[in-house]
């Protein structure tokens, strides 16, 4: 089975503040990059949104995905299965229970590999998405984050 590529990164200016997210999606000699700005969020939300955008972008399931993240958060939460056990406990008292839910989703749909790199150390996709992500961070017409508010 061919393998799917995603490399991701979140940004965020403040914390809560202005942020983005930037995602490489990448299948044998084709790529995709996806970013997208936020007004109000917070640096965890990006990198678990860049994740999200990128397994909801791929348009079959049961394939064999890696994704490449310098999120402890997101990379941790996933390959410890802390994740798995916040959803028994319905998220009580943890952040982002609106994302890890539709993260959750996504990723019961396709077979999914973690890796953890260390950020802004010369990893060429890695720079690639914070670049995304701070460029989408911003933009003058940066979408409200809508779950922000409720994410705690």
């Amino acid at each position: 089975m061919a393998l799917v590529e995603i490399f991701t990164d979140g940004a965020c200016s403040g914390n809560p503040g202005k942020g983005g997210y930037g995602t490489i999606l990448r299948f044998g000699p084709h790529e995709k990059e996806l970013s997208e700005g936020y007004r109000l969020t917070t640096n965890n939300r990006m990198e678990l949104m860049a994740v999200i955008a990128g397994l909801e972008a791929l348009n079959k399931e049961g394939l064999q995905v890696r994704i490449t993240s310098d999120s402890e958060y997101v990379v941790n939460a996933v390959s410890k299965g802390w994740v798995f056990n916040w959803e028994r406990k319905n998220f009580k008292d943890k952040a982002n229970p609106d994302l890890w839910k539709r993260f959750l989703v996504s990723y019961r749909k396709q077979h999914i590999e973690f890796r953890w790199i260390k950020g802004h150390n010369g990893h060429a996709e890695n720079e690639r998405c914070d670049k995304l992500a701070v460029a989408a961070s911003q933009k003058a017409n940066l979408l409200v984050d809508a779950g922000f508010e409720n994410s705690k």
